[in-house]
């Protein structure tokens, strides 16, 4: 398993600048380390100054390359798509049809760079991940992709099983499905803790983005106003989507010392971002250290209160709903949705308060 770092702010070259850095850095302390970036982000190529590959290159010792073309990411994945059909139908209708034909919709190209970066986290060749995204809140919600599927999965599991149609079509797919994942797969693994293929899956995902030992995500800003706010606005989203920032990283940040406060209590990062990349590296801390910052939820069952650490956000931005053992929290540009436990199922919420950052729901 690899460590993934991501950078979220509102200057594309300096989140770029940032990224490079990193990679050299823990690359020249002996991780092998894999920099993650998308075909479209020029930012980043005209800093490495290479032509973009599709497969992974070497940079310098311990350092890689690759930048993901969510075309032919979808190619392969429609190949393999093809392959199944072939495999379980005696006559299949897509073989001629072809992923160079297909689109990419809008939220697929997330979801293709999310399942590439999960195959390189897979494979177990690199001790690091450093993700080169867009740096705002498609980034974030990248991440809370996973976390996102599985709630609504939970959530209309029970109106489709329950309807006419879900009622007929139901007793159809299991066994097809059932083939496919080799038979551990089947219409309740996908909403409950079992050990079905796709429930396991997700979970997977979920633990990984909400470990911060696993994936990290930091602030950049500079002394301007304006980014400083924006830093802590993806900050708060951050939070909500269960990614964690471990950081903040400051571009010239001379005359914002009392701004940088409203940061605390995360770790923050004076650095300079110029044309001395090599000081730059030298500057920056080393990102495997273990960090100590507020968890994005935490689900107290003896005291029967869940507390969501909010940074930026007050109680009149946050809207608190409930349906049966889910609760949803809407603030921002996200929304997240929260499964109670099973000793705290059948509760509602009884109240919900703003203390130290942290959203209090008392159930």
């Amino acid at each position: 398993m690899s460590l993934i770092l991501t950078f979220l702010g509102n200057q594309a070259h300096i989140n770029s600048v940032l990224a490079l850095a990193s990679a050299k850095s823990l690359a020249a302390k002996g991780a092998k380390v894999l920099l993650v970036s998308t075909v479209s982000d020029f930012s980043l190529l005209a800093l490495l100054d290479i032509v973009p590959s599709t497969t992974p290159t070497t940079l310098e010792d311990n350092l890689f390359s690759v930048h993901l073309s969510t075309t032919s990411i979808l190619e392969k994945q429609w190949e393999e798509v093809k392959n199944l059909e072939k495999k379980y139908l005696q006559s299949p209708v897509l073989q001629a049809i072809y992923g160079q034909e297909l689109p990419v919709l809008p939220g697929m190209d997330d979801a293709l760079i999310l399942s590439a970066i999960r195959e390189y986290d897979n494979s177990a060749e690199y001790d690091v991940i450093v993700y080169v995204g867009s740096g705002d809140i498609r980034t974030i919600r990248l991440f809370a992709m996973p976390e996102a599927i599985s709630g609504y999965a939970r959530r209309f599991k029970a109106v489709i099983a329950d309807s006419d149609i879900g009622k007929l079509v139901i007793p159809l797919l299991q066994p097809i499905l059932g083939n496919i994942f080799s038979g551990s797969w089947n219409w309740d693994s996908i909403s409950q803790n079992s050990s079905g293929a796709a429930n396991d899956f997700l979970e997977k995902a979920i633990s990984a983005v909400s470990d911060p030992q696993r994936v990290r995500a930091y602030l950049v800003t500079s002394k301007e106003t304006g980014s400083i706010k924006q830093a802590k606005y993806l900050w708060g989203n951050a939070q909500l989507a269960g990614l964690t920032v471990a950081g903040v990283f400051v571009n010239e940040p001379s005359s914002v010392q009392n701004s940088l406060a409203e940061f605390l209590p995360l770790p923050i990062n004076q650095v300079s971002v110029g044309e001395n990349l090599s000081a730059l590296v030298e500057s920056l801390p080393d990102f495997r250290q273990s960090v100590n910052v507020p968890k994005p939820l935490e689900i107290d069952e003896v005291n029967s209160n869940i507390k969501v650490f909010l940074p930026g956000f007050q109680k009149k931005e946050v809207k608190l709903t409930q349906q049966g053992d889910m609760i949803t929290l809407e603030a921002g540009d996200l929304r997240r949705n929260i499964s109670l436990p099973p000793s705290l199922k059948g509760r509602s919420v009884s109240g919900a308060k703003f203390q130290e950052g942290y959203l209090i729901i008392s159930l």
